[in-house]
């Protein structure tokens, strides 16, 4: 146990973990040469193509120090906000982390939120300054902001290159002296944290945990306590990185069960894995994660209904964070309510039913939990907009607001200034930081946040400025519900609540955006978005034209005019009692981004 090094990786997107990861399996020889590719514990197509860190992919390796072989246990996290309480579990299964900070950037709003998780467990940190090969590296600077975080000397800040392998030698005998060993057993009967898990379809959900009291082995009896399940070991191994079976798995150990479970909602990250005979204490900090961001999927045919039901179950299998249940909508037909950890996370898992299970879906647009108190004290919590109460209908709103960390260049201020100003947001705090940026600790509607504020925040500072986010209470809401009308008939799917001071001008754009995306019909179409009691926008889609008489050759005028006198009265009865179809492909286009 002595010989036992466990460790995770905490930096922002795209400042290379994934890459020094590649460079520490080849250094300990883990995987082959021939077998090395880029991010080899990104297993997802998605992963690659966009760069990122998804899914936590745990790792074995082995490595001589002073004679001494130690066993390194390295658990991939994902850097994204959205994951933060996956990235929480696996600090909780780890002694020490390496705060890996790209010298070309600077410390990043999303490190700041991890490296405090960390703190706060009392984790070993070893800050480690990486893309040092990189010609406009900034190692200077980058340096004075470490040890001003993290209150370290100069010599205790590790330099590395994941591309050419630079210092990851250094840095692995680094982690074999700083990182303390796993601690000694509180109980003697087996007790495991589940920091993650996937799906099989032929050996069901497989965890990834790590051994804290006793041993496992093939054939036990165990339990998950939090979701009050027993199983049958099938097969306990580790992962180096491919699965590797063993005999047992002792304490301090990293590796993973095969459970044969093949239904939703069993598993969970944060759970506790024990003998069914054993304690029934769960290792702390296990809590069930809310829904952040609600949305509608529906099947782009309604035949495919069943086949999205299939596909979800199996999400849900390998993604305990994703919730959904069923409903009906008179335009879109049946589909699926489901809760997102946010705005990213809502993005992978309709990437992934459109990848994986090849289904076309048509999305509503996002939204988030209202707290509707009516005058009788009843409240009732609303996440979809065609459930909103009417304008007029005296109740009170409260809507959740969250707590942000901005970094970004002095030079972007009064473009961000701006931006929280369109999105209702305010600045609470300024702090500047050793090269120079600004911390801002700002606060913002959570509706706002999900309101393009990422990639406007992106625009606004050529890409600088980052952001990290945590929920922080319930305010009341100045909100009111949109709705669209279209033919004089209401369209449940484009529906949206919006913030009382926008509510004119989203209503302007819906109908702008409507009278351009929508074909024309047989008749004269109007387009009018209605809020706060009235018609706001209007607009009027013309009539298709044909010409019925273009057939006719010759002859008395009087018969063109009897086909024109027809086609009038048709198109009189088809005002009245005509339907419009509205395609798919206009959903589509009304619910992504403004």
């Amino acid at each position: 146990m002595n010989q036992i090094r466990n460790f995770s990786i905490i930096a922002h997107i795209d400042h290379g973990k994934s890459t020094l990861a590649d460079r520490m399996l080849e250094v300990t020889h883990t995987v082959e040469t021939r077998k090395m590719k880029e991010q080899v514990l990104d297993s997802m197509d998605l992963e690659r193509e966009r760069g990122i860190t998804i899914k936590m992919q745990p790792v074995r390796m082995e490595y001589i120090h002073k004679g001494v072989t130690y066993q390194i246990n390295l658990i991939d996290t994902p850097g994204h906000i959205d994951f933060s309480y996956e990235v929480s579990r696996a600090l909780k299964a780890v002694e020490g982390v390496l705060l890996l900070v790209d010298s070309t950037q600077g410390v990043q709003a999303q490190t700041l939120t991890t490296l405090q998780m960390a703190q706060e467990q009392g984790l070993t940190i070893i800050p480690v300054l990486t893309k040092i090969d990189v010609p406009h590296a900034r190692r200077e600077e980058v340096s004075a902001e470490l040890k001003a975080l993290v209150g370290c000397a100069d010599e205790d800040i590790q330099c590395v290159s994941g591309k050419t392998g630079e210092g990851v030698d250094a840095l692995l005998a680094v982690i074999c002296e700083k990182i303390p060993p796993p601690r000694p057993p509180s109980i003697e009967t087996f007790r495991g944290l589940v920091f993650d898990f996937q799906y099989s379809n032929h050996r069901g959900i497989i965890v990834f945990l790590r051994v804290f009291d006793g041993s496992v082995k093939k054939g036990d009896q165990l339990r998950f306590l939090a979701a009050e399940r027993n199983f049958t070991a099938l097969e306990v191994g580790i992962l180096s990185p491919e699965e590797r079976p063993v005999e047992v798995l002792n304490a301090g150990e990293i590796g993973y069960i095969v459970t044969g479970i093949k239904e939703p909602g069993v598993a969970s990250v944060g759970d506790t894995l024990a003998l069914v005979k054993g304690s029934r204490e769960l290792l702390v900090g296990y809590r069930s994660v809310p829904p952040v961001v609600w949305a509608s999927v529906f099947p782009a045919s309604q035949d495919d209904f069943t086949m999205l039901k299939q596909a979800l179950d199996r999400l849900k299998m390998s993604d305990s964070s994703l919730s959904y249940e069923e409903e009906s909508s008179g335009v879109l037909g049946r589909g699926f309510r489901c809760g997102f950890l946010g705005m990213l996370h809502l993005e992978i898992v309709t990437e992934r039913l459109k990848r994986e299970f090849n289904i076309e879906i048509v999305l509503t647009a996002p939204s988030i939990v209202y707290e509707v108190q009516y005058e009788d004290g009843l409240i009732d919590e609303v996440y979809a907009a065609s459930r909103f109460p009417e304008y007029g209908t005296k109740v009170q709103v409260r809507e959740p607001w969250v707590l942000a960390q901005l970094i970004t260049p002095p030079t972007y201020l009064g473009g961000i200034m701006t931006l929280l100003y369109e999105h209702e947001g305010s600045v609470l705090e300024t702090e500047v930081f050793g090269d120079g940026r600004n911390l801002l600790t700002v606060e913002i509607p959570l509706r706002e946040l999900m309101r393009n504020f990422f990639d406007k925040l992106k625009n606004a500072t050529s890409g600088y400025a980052s952001l990290s986010y945590e929920i922080a209470e319930m305010r009341p809401a100045h909100v009111t519900r949109l709705d669209v009308y279209i033919a004089e008939e209401l369209v449940p799917a484009f529906s949206r609540v919006v913030g009382i001071a926008r509510a004119e001008i989203d209503a302007k754009a819906m109908v702008e955006k409507l009278y351009t995306t929508l074909p024309r019909q047989m008749f004269i179409t109007k387009i009018q978005t209605k809020a706060l009691g009235r018609i706001i926008a209007s607009r009027t889609l013309s009539a298709m034209k044909k010409d019925v008489t273009g057939h006719l050759y010759g002859g008395d005028i009087t018969r063109k005019m009897k086909l024109r006198e027809k086609q009038k009265k048709g198109k009189k009865k088809m005002l009245e009692h005509g339907k419009v179809n509205i395609p798919q492909d206009v959903f589509m286009k009304m619910v992504k981004s403004e």
